[in-house]
């Protein structure tokens, strides 16, 4: 194994603070518990988005806050979930007085840890509403899950939802972009090698070197199959195929497209996938009206990519123009 770190189990608080450093006028860091928020914060008035989740995702969660995303975000030990008091104070360190939207991945630890928090929240007075991310169609249930993972949809999910927050909607209706994001986006994803977390010293799963895993999860989960290395336009027609399928598209419906890096794939190549799944998607009569093309949320050092799909009506399309500043994403501000 070959990192860049110190000490194992210093390499979260490590990183958060360089993450402090590097963006002193976007973030705030604190480390017991970690929370990572926004340097203006909390916002008087306005509701706030939290989300966190283990770390090794990066820049989920902690690089996807700041102006029209999250208010904070709450990173675990690598791959594992952060506390009920974690969250807790990632809630308080959000609230601005108009209530907390939680935005959850489908993983056990993170649904039952961010459900005691919100508990907690409540009894405090702070009103919460909790929204579940489940968009990879992979797999119905896997090793951390009951029902579908949560995967790089949750980036969609953020940004679309954050910007409501931030032009000044409400509690419910908050929730309600980010649940009808939820219910319009699908993710399926591979992985080319496996990862190694910094304090086991060994990779989470290996591939012979033709080999890859169809449907991975972003912890090395198991997907649908392991198979034999494709050229890449038959990978990503096997990747967006079954989306577009559960997805229910039809001709003529705008989407947005996510390409989508897993931490150790080139852009190059993240780009060549990106022009076969621009024309898989239009040989399907489906207008790409917007893409993004990236590593957003990886795990570690995994060779690999994750397309998500969402279907877009006109709101989410303004919602996903509208301002943004945080460390990972930045437009229009």
């Amino acid at each position: 194994m070959k990192k860049i770190i110190n000490d194992p189990a210093d390499v979260v608080r490590e990183s958060l603070e360089g993450l402090a450093v590097a963006f002193p006028d976007t973030l705030r860091v604190q480390l017991d518990p970690a929370v990572v928020s926004r340097a203006d914060g909390p916002v008087t008035g306005k509701v706030a988005l939290v989300s966190g989740g283990g770390s090794g995702h990066e820049p989920l969660h902690t690089g996807l806050v700041g102006l029209g995303m999250l208010d904070a975000a709450v990173p675990g030990p690598v791959f594992t979930s952060p506390t009920p008091d974690a969250v807790l104070a990632g809630v308080q360190a959000a609230d601005g007085g108009a209530g907390v939207v939680l935005l959850v991945k489908n993983y056990t630890g993170d649904v039952l840890n961010f459900e005691v928090a919100a508990e907690l929240a409540g009894a405090e007075g702070v009103p919460v509403r909790t929204v579940l991310i489940d968009d990879d169609v992979a797999v119905e249930d896997s090793t951390f899950t009951a029902g579908r993972r949560g995967i790089a949809g949750a980036v969609l999910v953020e940004k679309i939802a954050g910007a409501a927050a931030e032009r000044g909607d409400g509690l419910d209706a908050v929730a309600e972009i980010a649940t009808r994001v939820v219910r319009g986006v699908r993710s399926m994803g591979a992985a080319l090698s496996g990862c190694t977390v910094p304090h086991s010293g060994e990779p989470s799963f290996t591939l012979a070197e033709d080999e890859i895993e169809l449907g991975i999860g972003v912890h090395g989960e198991p997907g649908r199959r392991r198979m034999p290395l494709p050229p890449a336009d038959a990978l990503v027609a096997q990747l967006l195929d079954p989306v577009l399928d559960d997805l229910r598209a039809e001709a003529g419906d705008r989407v947005l497209l996510l390409v989508n890096g897993m931490g150790g794939t080139p852009l190059a190549e993240l780009h060549l996938a990106a022009r076969a799944a621009h024309g898989r998607l239009g040989e399907r009569g489906l207008q790409v009206s917007r893409m993004l093309v990236g590593n957003y949320v990886t795990a570690l050092e995994m060779q690999g990519m994750s397309l998500s799909v969402l279907r877009l009506d006109d709101e989410m399309l303004a919602l996903w123009d509208a301002p943004v500043r945080t460390p990972a994403l930045r437009w229009g501000a």
